[in-house]
């Protein structure tokens, strides 16, 4: 089975010079929830960046359900990655929930009860259905983010990345959105400095430090190693204790 996502040797330097990537690899296979960790520097932006063709290579390759990340494949990747931005106002910007759900879509030649069935599906499976004729700045935070969500899963992408999901949510907006994240049939990766929140949604993570990985392996015993984490500058919330299986 071809994997979700394939990345190899993958480095990248930023035109000052400033090389943020030495040589990444990572597979993640369809169905996959998988968390990325790392401080901050550690140049999980701009992986993120090359999934979807923002960025290009500077040396190795980047694959999406086997489809190479390049100019010409631009279009198809754009539509099989769905990125989640950490504010949801910088992904919604149309007059009502409807609209800004429907806009992928409809660039892409959706059109009448077709349309309209792909907006329906996509914010029933956030639980924002009643929501659809609203302006999204009416919403509160944790409910825009939802739409945010909608508005990429209504592209029914390969995978759904989620850029720091859990930031600025209060406790039943961040269960709520855990529910859904776990409900959904589709790959995840979830870029996050939230470790309790990586341990509840991801089997596995990574660590992404210093351009490269670091370690990749069951969410629990990474976080169980309290060496490493020390290592790459990442910590557990003081009290929080790693539940016993």
């Amino acid at each position: 089975m071809v994997n979700s996502l394939e990345v190899r040797q993958l480095a990248y330097a930023y035109p000052d010079g400033t090389q943020a990537l030495f040589g990444v690899d990572l597979s993640i296979a369809r169905g996959e929830r998988v968390a990325l960790l790392g401080p901050n520097g550690a140049g999980k932006t701009t992986l993120v960046m090359h999934l979807n063709g923002i960025l290009t290579a500077g040396h190795g390759s980047v694959a999406v359900a086997g489809t190479p990340v390049r100019q010409d494949t631009l279009k198809e990747i754009r539509q099989r990655v769905g990125l989640v931005f950490q504010d949801p106002d910088d992904q919604l910007f149309m007059p009502t929930v409807r609209d800004d759900v429907a806009f992928g879509p409809a660039n892409a030649g959706l059109r009448g009860e077709d349309l309209d069935r792909v907006v329906k599906d996509a914010l029933d499976r956030v639980g924002m259905l009643h929501a659809a004729d609203r302006p999204p700045h009416h919403l509160s935070f944790g409910q825009r983010r939802r739409v945010a969500v909608a508005t990429v899963l209504a592209m029914a992408p390969e995978i759904l990345v989620l850029d720091e999901p859990s930031s600025n949510l209060d406790p039943a907006a961040r269960r709520e959105l855990a529910e859904i994240l776990r409900s959904l049939d589709v790959t995840v990766l979830m870029v996050t400095h939230d470790l309790p929140y990586a341990l509840e949604l991801c089997e596995r993570s990574l660590i992404l430090s210093d351009g490269v990985i670091a370690a990749d392996g069951p969410t629990r015993e990474l976080l169980a190693d309290t060496e490493l984490l020390a290592r790459h500058r990442l910590e557990l919330p003081y009290g929080f204790a790693i539940p016993a299986l």
